[in-house]
């Protein structure tokens, strides 16, 4: 199901942000998902997320809409029957299911970022950085280090390396950026270098087709 509210297709194509349903603690958080919305909007990126009005969620949302972008918002129907969907957004699909939800997000972007976020952003950030690790799909995984928030999540990357259960070369398969300006600045370049084409998604639990 769809909600469409206003039609502003995006000129370069669709980056997915994955980040918190909360601002977090620090007031850097929040800048920063301001600014990744508004530099999207600059750069002629439509935003893909997750539907909601809340949280860094909402502010980059709002950010990206202030500044002309496509926003395109993905929420379970169980979510939108709480009052937190963004009822302003270009489109809003509703989804029955989480699993639905991640499907679109994937087949509607050319690249993916996380910002800082919960069980919920590592969820969806990991699963897309695994599609990528099987070669289901080539497409950019960045994750922005506000203030050093995912500090200890890198250690842990290089922990799960040291103990053979991550191979090192797939620790490319995150590239990581100080702040929103540099990890658009990464994505721009991979889209010099290759055209980036959202992929289609089955029907079949969701599973990429292409890459």
């Amino acid at each position: 199901m769809s909600n469409l509210l206003s039609e502003k297709p995006a000129k370069v194509g669709r980056i997915c942000v994955f980040c918190g349903s909360s601002v977090g603690a620090k007031p850097k958080y929040l800048a920063e998902a301001k600014s990744l919305g508004l530099q999207m909007a600059r750069g002629d990126w439509g935003l893909v997320y997750g539907g909601t009005s809340i949280g860094l969620m909402g502010a980059t949302a709002d950010a990206a809409l202030s500044g002309g972008a496509e926003v395109i918002g993905i929420l379970p129907q169980a979510l939108q029957d709480r009052e937190i969907a963004h009822r302003g957004l270009t489109k809003l699909h509703l989804v029955e299911s989480m699993h639905e939800r991640k499907a679109l997000m994937a087949s509607l972007s050319n690249a993916f970022i996380a910002l800082p976020g919960g069980y919920g952003t590592l969820d969806e950030f990991f699963e897309i950085v695994t599609w990528a690790q099987l070669n289901i799909h080539s497409k950019p995984c960045v994750l922005v280090n506000t203030d050093g928030y995912y500090d200890f999540l890198l250690r842990f990357l290089d922990h799960a390396v040291k103990e053979e259960f991550v191979r090192a070369g797939n620790l490319r398969l995150v590239q990581v950026a100080r702040d929103s300006a540099e990890a658009l600045q990464w994505i721009e370049q991979q889209r010099e270098k290759a055209s980036l084409h959202p992929t289609v998604i089955a029907q079949n639990g969701g599973a990429l087709m292409g890459a």
